[in-house]
């Protein structure tokens, strides 16, 4: 008896180092960490691959491939409370999360079922986001928030086929019940985008891949969806560009409602011979690539100042045990950074860098953080020279790597220098690298003010203003839009004071919304 608990225990320890045995996929447009069997992960970097082809098809539209760092990175965690956990709370409809960042674009997962059918939640939360991606990235144009969310909830009501093809636009199943029974919206209401959106607006997601898919497949309204987008380039409102193109906003609601009532509807089927993705490949973490894998993933979503701490005490001790993995000494330089500890970081990405010279996390790591002792510096411009130093080794392995063109710009900025020609056509190259960064977007759109390229800077400001996730950073770049409309061509604006009272008007509207909110 006491042999066959031996065996079952030593069965348990061996089935449980299997799960926790970390793989990563690579392929032309992600890369995944999980702690899945290699077929299982393989299988998922391929459907994301096809899903990718699948959109560049149905849109017409082929991004650039990205450069190997500015692919999407996708972290798997156990389930989705894990999720919410990482995100720092979240309600329970809440099943995967992504950043846009330049050179580090990231989405955390639950272990997704890789499946033909029906897709589960994480799986469509995560294409609903990659489409968002994929769509920025495609196209500069600021399209309204319906068009941009009606866009990704059609796209990501997806199903995988066994024969390797893609099925797009489904009906979209998982917004059925708001559809139904939620307060509704009316297609007026969508497309005017200067209407208030009131708050428990629970039908808008469903509301918006209703009107999307029916302007999509309805022959009756053959051409209409082209000549509204047609005019919103032109600049037109959503409002004007609706009326002039659909008519009657009355009376595409009521088309609409009959639409939902249809007992089928129209979709995209993309045979596997349409879709070309490439290989994939699957390698197994080094021992301390897994061991340091948990802290890296908490260290993605800025974790507090406690939880940061612990995590850097933790992967210090990961690092002890393993000092000759470079990529455990990255991670623990970009901890080290996080916390504000300039010289551990440099200390660790010099150590990863000894042992392996072409370690891109570890100039990464390293010039960000000479790059902010360089400001408390006694001599900058000598700081600054050194601070470039790793940039341009990373730039040397990675020529389309935004960050050390954004990092050779700044270089200028940080110490208030006027930056040369060079410096904003590297900061206008990272942009167009990582037009999903709305920071980077930003950080370009002032410097276009700036030299008075007021035009420029609209067209990289509208897509901030019009960010499906909105924000602060949407709130002002609204207002400087509508600044810059309104100007005469002759005035010059300061950029400067600009900002100074935009910021102290969203904090007295704060101020009385959560006064407002305190009587209700």
């Amino acid at each position: 008896m006491r042999a066959i608990m031996l065996s079952l225990l030593a069965l348990l320890v061996t089935s449980s180092a299997a799960r926790a045995e970390w793989m990563e996929a690579s392929s032309q447009h992600f890369v995944i960490y999980a702690d899945e069997k290699p077929e299982e992960l393989r299988e998922f970097s391929e459907q994301l691959e096809r899903f990718h082809h699948a959109m560049a098809l149905v849109l017409a539209s082929t991004p650039a491939p990205p450069s190997p760092s500015n692919r999407v990175t996708i972290y798997v965690v156990r389930n989705d409370r894990e999720v919410r956990k990482l995100l720092g709370g979240g309600s329970r409809d809440t099943y995967a999360f992504y950043r846009a960042n330049a050179g580090d674009s990231f989405a955390i997962v639950p272990r997704v079922e890789t499946r033909y059918g029906p897709l589960d939640m994480p799986m469509i939360a995560l294409l609903h986001e990659y489409a968002h991606h994929f769509l920025i990235s495609a196209s500069s144009y600021a399209w309204p928030r319906w068009f941009t969310e009606g866009s990704a909830e059609f796209l990501s009501s997806a199903q995988f086929r066994k024969s390797g093809g893609v099925a797009l636009g489904l009906p979209a199943a998982h917004r059925a019940g708001d559809l139904h029974y939620a307060r509704d919206v009316t297609a007026r209401e969508l497309i005017d985008s200067d209407h208030k959106r009131r708050r428990g607006w629970h039908a808008f997601y469903g509301k918006s891949w209703l009107l999307y898919h029916y302007l999509t497949f309805n022959s009756e309204r053959k051409g209409q969806f082209a000549t509204y987008l047609t005019l919103l380039r032109q600049g037109k409102s959503s409002a004007e560009a609706g009326e002039a193109a659909f008519g009657d906003l009355d009376q595409l609601e009521r088309d609409i409602e009959i639409y939902l009532r249809q007992r089928r509807m129209t979709s995209f089927e993309l045979p596997a011979e349409t879709l070309q993705p490439g290989p994939v490949a699957i390698r197994t973490l080094s021992a301390g690539e897994a061991a340091a894998m948990p802290l890296r993933i908490r260290l993605k979503n800025r974790p507090s100042p406690e939880e940061l701490e612990t995590v850097l005490a933790e992967l210090r001790a990961v690092a002890t045990r393993h000092t000759g993995d470079p990529s455990v000494l990255a991670t623990l330089a970009e901890a080290e950074f996080e916390a504000g500890n300039n010289t551990a970081a440099i200390a660790a990405a010099d150590a990863a860098l000894a042992i392996d010279p072409r370690h891109g996390e570890a100039h990464l790591n390293k010039g960000k953080a000479l790059f902010r002792q360089a400001a408390d510096a006694s001599d900058p411009a000598a700081a600054y020279a050194e601070a470039r130093r790793p940039f341009l080794a990373l730039n040397a392995l990675e020529h389309d790597h935004p960050l050390p063109l954004l990092y050779f710009y700044r270089s200028f900025t940080d110490q208030g220098l006027r930056p040369t020609e060079n410096a904003i056509q590297a900061l206008e190259r990272a942009a167009s690298l990582a037009p999903f960064d709305m920071g980077v977007r930003m950080t370009l759109a002032f410097q276009q003010i700036r030299d008075k390229r007021h035009d420029d800077a609209a067209l990289n400001l509208a897509p901030i203003a019009f960010h499906p996730h909105g924000g602060g950073g949407a709130e002002v770049a609204q207002r400087l839009l509508d600044r810059l409309n309104d100007r005469d061509a002759r005035d010059s604006i300061d950029l400067d004071a600009l900002l100074s009272e935009f910021r102290t008007e969203l904090a007295a509207e704060g101020a009385a919304e959560g006064e407002e909110g305190a009587e209700d």
